[in-house]
């Protein structure tokens, strides 16, 4: 398939279902765990972190930054993350191609809209146990994932905004090596 065949797909590829996107959000969980954790760590060591607490701002801000940097640099080479390719489920621009530097930045902070109300809502009602954070993420996330069976497109608000979205992808099947002498 050529890259101009390729593009013309993807123009036209349907829409992932809402249940498989969110499988693959809960799978990119699972491994951004690992990397939250190693780029934590290499954090903590090269900033001399001896105590939780001490520079846990500045924390924050390098996995938000590091976050930004694994999102948007699969994005940009290819319109897929890891737990996006195991679901079939890609991110293009609206001519069919892998997103810009600005416009993968751009979907990276528009996609914490998943997150911002359940968080704003936590601060406003003071709670800080991680009973409340898990279920008013859960309803938030759940909430938001709904609102895109609200569009006829049926893509995510920040998809809308950025001029992205999200489209069931299969790469064509790899041609079958013969054996030679047989």
């Amino acid at each position: 398939m050529s890259d101009l065949d390729e593009i013309q797909a993807l123009k036209q590829a349907p829409t992932p279902p809402v249940w498989r996107r969110l499988a693959a959000f809960l799978y990119e969980g699972v491994l951004l765990f690992g990397v939250l954790m190693i780029a934590g760590l290499l954090y903590s060591v090269l900033t001399r972190m001896d105590h939780a607490l001490h520079g846990k701002l500045g924390l924050q801000v390098f996995l938000f930054v590091v976050l930004g940097v694994y999102f948007a640099g699969f994005w940009v080479r290819g319109g897929q993350t890891v737990a996006m390719k195991a679901w079939h489920v890609r991110v293009v621009n609206a001519s069919g191609r892998a997103l810009s530097w600005p416009q993968a930045v751009a979907r990276y902070l528009l996609a914490w809209l998943w997150f911002l109300p359940a968080l704003v809502a936590l601060w406003a009602a003071g709670l800080k146990d991680s009973a409340a954070f898990a279920a008013a993420l859960s309803v938030g996330v759940v909430t938001y994932a709904g609102l895109a069976r609200l569009r006829p497109d049926r893509q995510f608000f920040h998809d809308v905004l950025c001029g992205t979205r999200l489209v069931t992808w299969r790469p064509a099947p790899r041609p079958k090596k013969g054996r030679a002498g047989a």
